[in-house]
């Protein structure tokens, strides 16, 4: 199971482009605030989406990254919120992320 870490940077760059591009720069800016330096946002959900700030640690863990492999699947790095979107139920993200927490 690879990780490719170039290509999510490369994503996220692109997605930080269009979000810029597409909302002032005030509300770009409030978003950013958000979200604490060592940390990323986001979203998971089947037809709702909820948004979470999850620490960068995460992305080292196998677990979370078959929920990115996952997610390059359902969506490639096209993320029409503006950041990442894992296609799974909110409470087995919950699930696997207070595992991870606590390891």
């Amino acid at each position: 199971m690879g990780f490719r870490l170039p290509r999510i940077i490369q994503a996220s760059k692109q997605n930080l482009q269009n979000t810029s591009s597409s909302t002032s720069s005030s509300q770009a800016t409030s978003k950013a605030i958000d979200v604490p330096k060592g940390y990323f946002p986001v979203y998971v959900g089947e037809s709702q989406k909820k948004r979470f700030v999850v620490p960068i640690s995460y992305l080292s863990q196998p677990s979370f990254q078959d929920l990115l492999i996952q997610a390059e699947e359902e969506y490639g790095y096209n993320h029409p919120l503006g950041a990442l979107t894992i296609p799974c139920k909110e409470d087995i993200f919950l699930d696997l992320t207070s595992r991870l927490s606590g390891s």
